[in-house]
């Protein structure tokens, strides 16, 4: 008897030694997102030139909207601290209505390429910037870059100049970059997936597809937000093809002993769990800047996790309630600190211009409810649960962490995820939304980890 259960454990053990060491890659997700059922003939893959382009009929319907909006008196000396700001927001309303002029800001989202294609049923919408000039003899790096929520393709147009001609900025030659910058589906001018289910792993698919469609077997991947996540499960489907994953967020959906115990101890014996001194200060008192930060931050998530279309259709029929949801975001996730300023500090990191141009994105395309539905199909099925979560990542990686980043991970806590991290750099200044805010810090993370990923060939050694 001792002897059956002795062979017992030992099969168990032995069956989970061997299916964790299997459990490398995480499938394709070959889904049908387009409506009604998927029809028999083979999908039209071609590549469509895309423009952005809007009638006067829905600019007249936009300035109506915004001259019957209604506004709420905010409580007095309340700055940002219960949302946006309502004085404040009609001040940005009345520079909408009256100084901002939206056909310019349409020929700046046009001046860089625009494309669509289908992929699993649905129209995917990508800008495709392709060198202006590149040395002889030099072939440029395709980089697939990924937005999230409340952003848009829009947030990289900063950054786009300084990766597809780097020399012209002063970054030097050696690596320069092919960029490809979808909208995820359901965002901006991607159309929405019409069936439920698709989250980040289906995103990631269908991005996958895109790229080889493009002709590219093998690129480097960087997100933030809802980008870092697609990403990641990315270069857990195809680490073959991923030579590189930079991210400026990194999330964290599973914690274990270990965690605990940093988050219990970190802060008085920092070195026993890796944790520099960086990360004391930006981690703790933890109970104020992390469990403070979620309860008091995370509201949105939990709604639009749990019942997207309620809120949405109130989002999607007011462009002044539209614009004080995003906004709110753009003033604390770049800076928790400027919810004490009657202005939100708004304009301190942005211009009025990039921030109602990525608004007029979401307006125009009617996208709120869609994209805020990508949170519910990520969350409904729990934190932590699905096969992603729980596997690691193989790629090469680097992470940029800015300082104001609403949660600060440390790099012995990403090890643990991203088993092949290779820079992980504290920024010195920045927060949520890096390439629009700090397009040549992020440029600059992500030259120096391609550099070490090309001199090193650490993309070779990734099944060594």
């Amino acid at each position: 008897m001792l002897l059956e259960v002795f062979l017992v454990l030992g099969t168990i053990l032995i069956y989970f030694f061997f299916s964790k060491k299997n459990e490398e890659t995480l499938p394709f997700k070959d889904g049908w997102w387009g409506r009604g059922q998927k029809p028999v003939t083979k999908e039209d893959s071609s590549i469509r030139p895309f423009k952005v382009e809007t009638a006067e009929e829905e600019l007249s319907d936009l300035f109506r909207r915004l001259d019957q909006a209604r506004f709420t008196e905010p409580l007095e000396n309340s700055c940002f601290h219960y949302g946006t700001n309502s004085m404040h927001l009609k001040k940005v309303v009345s520079y909408w209505k009256n100084q901002f002029n939206w056909k310019k800001q349409v020929e700046v989202l046009n001046k860089y390429p625009q494309f669509k294609t289908k992929i699993q049923g649905i129209d995917i919408h990508f800008v495709h910037v392709k060198p202006p000039l590149l040395p002889e003899g030099q072939a440029a790096k395709p980089l697939l870059m990924v937005h999230g929520w409340p952003g848009s393709f829009y947030e990289f147009y900063k950054i786009i100049p300084l990766l597809t001609d780097p020399a012209s900025h002063g970054l030097g030659d050696e690596h320069i970059f092919e960029v490809i910058c979808p909208s995820i589906p359901g965002y901006g001018f991607s159309e929405a997936p019409h069936k439920q289910d698709f989250n980040s792993v289906s995103a990631a698919s269908v991005f996958y597809e895109l790229m080889l469609r493009l002709g590219f077997n093998e690129f480097y991947t960087q997100g933030g937000d809802a980008g870092c996540l697609i990403c990641t499960n990315l270069a857990q489907i195809a680490p073959s093809h991923v030579k590189g994953l930079h991210l400026n967020m990194v999330l964290v959906s599973k914690l274990g002993l270990s965690h605990l115990l940093s988050i219990l101890l970190g802060q008085y014996f920092p070195g026993l769990f890796g944790f520099q001194d960086e990360d004391v200060r930006r981690m703790f008192p933890f109970l104020k800047k992390w469990l403070y930060k979620i309860l008091s931050e995370f509201g949105y998530a939990h709604i639009q996790a749990t019942k997207p279309d309620t809120v949405g259709c109130g989002l999607n029929d007011s462009p002044v309630g539209l614009a004080a949801y995003i906004l709110e975001k753009f003033s604390s996730w770049t800076d928790m600190e400027f919810q004490n300023l009657e202005d939100g500090g708004l304009e301190r990191k942005f211009s009025l211009d990039d921030l109602l141009t990525n608004i007029m994105i979401y307006w125009v395309s009617g996208c709120i409810v869609s994209s805020m539905r990508f949170y519910k199909e990520n969350l409904q099925k729990g934190i932590g649960t699905q096969k992603h979560d729980k596997l690691t990542v193989q790629v090469p990686t680097g992470i940029a962490a800015f300082p104001n980043e609403i949660l600060h991970i440390p790099q012995a806590w990403a090890k643990k995820k991203y088993t092949n991290l290779v820079s992980f750099h504290f920024m010195p200044r920045g927060g949520h939304f890096a390439a629009l805010e700090e397009p040549e810090l992020l440029a600059k993370d992500i030259l120096q980890f391609v550099d070490k990923v090309e001199k090193e060939q650490l993309w070779k050694k990734k099944g060594e």
